[in-house]
């Protein structure tokens, strides 16, 4: 697994997060505390997690999301050191 993110600055940003109410106060939060081009890397690759889930090909990928095959490789890489939490989030999204 990659390097350990815990720390009690994450922990304060994990609870803020948590205590978002709906999708617009998400949108208000994210639109604070990143840059557009940094939601959109993270909705890209979590787009792209969902699609190597699913198992498309690296080349359907790139023609949907525009992103790069290393960036595809990566995310590959992090669902396969995940240890199933993108499964849980994926089916939690659906269920919902």
């Amino acid at each position: 697994m990659g390097r350990d993110i815990h720390s009690p600055e994450a922990d304060k940003l994990f609870d803020a997060i948590c205590a978002l109410k709906n999708r617009e106060e998400c949108y208000q939060f994210f639109r604070d505390v990143c840059t557009p081009n940094e939601i959109e890397a993270i909705a890209q690759r979590f787009e792209v997690a969902g699609m190597l889930l699913e198992k498309h090909t690296y080349q359907e990928i790139v023609q949907k999301t525009r992103v790069s095959t290393a960036t595809i490789s990566r995310v590959n890489r992090s669902l396969e050191d995940s240890g199933g939490f993108y499964e849980t989030i994926f089916s939690r999204i659906k269920n919902n």
